[in-house]
């Protein structure tokens, strides 16, 4: 079994042979080996892109905007989520972002992902009534096969959810209200080291 350094080396190494920046390439890398980590395939998925990436040409992305039409060619998912990256303090204000046409969407997940613990907000990501959700660079939760991944996406949304206790307030009392009775045993605790503190050899 390939180890996770060895990974993102070689992803890395790959990226600059078919023409990306060093810069780029170890952006790249460390997607691929967080895919990989999260039991994506991220090696297939950028095998695949790269045997076409030569061969089509892609709309690239330098400033994104709520809704992002491309025109005739598809997004590149690299360039997009270097962009989504770069621009991410900005992007949450919008709440919701529409980006039509992504091309081998699953290298886009990365990005998504790392933006997710940079804002300290879950991403929800939406296409073709699927649905993924980025918790903070610590997983993603799916319902979606990893073994099949479209090629092109139509429409995907992306949502910035904000941040929300799973329980109620009731629910927060009742647990807190529990948790007081260690305040007694913390008290009569400091209590008794206060008393001992005070003894020496000669009090006995």
């Amino acid at each position: 079994m390939k180890s996770l350094s060895e990974i993102e080396t070689t992803s890395k190494r790959a990226s600059r042979a078919v023409g990306f920046s060093w810069g780029v390439a170890e952006e790249i890398a460390k997607g691929i080996r967080l895919l990989e980590f999260f039991g994506f395939p991220g090696i297939k998925s950028l095998n695949q892109y790269y045997k076409f990436i030569n061969k089509k040409k892609y709309e690239k992305i330098t400033i994104i905007k709520k809704n992002n039409k491309s025109n005739k060619l598809s997004l590149c998912p690299i360039n997009l989520g270097v962009s989504f990256l770069d621009q991410i303090k900005s992007l949450e204000s919008f709440k919701k972002i529409i980006f039509y046409k992504i091309t081998h969407p699953i290298l886009f997940f990365p990005f998504l992902s790392r933006s997710s613990e940079i804002i300290g907000k879950r991403i929800l990501l939406k296409f073709e009534k699927n649905t993924l959700l980025f918790n903070f660079n610590v997983n993603i939760l799916s319902k979606f096969s990893k073994k099949n991944f479209p090629s092109i996406v139509k429409k995907a949304e992306i949502i910035f959810l904000d941040n929300k206790d799973s329980f109620s307030e009731k629910e927060w009392k009742n647990l807190y209200k529990l948790s007081e009775n260690t305040f007694v045993e913390e008290t009569d605790s400091l209590k008794q080291g206060a008393a001992g503190a005070g003894l020496t050899d000669n009090d006995w």
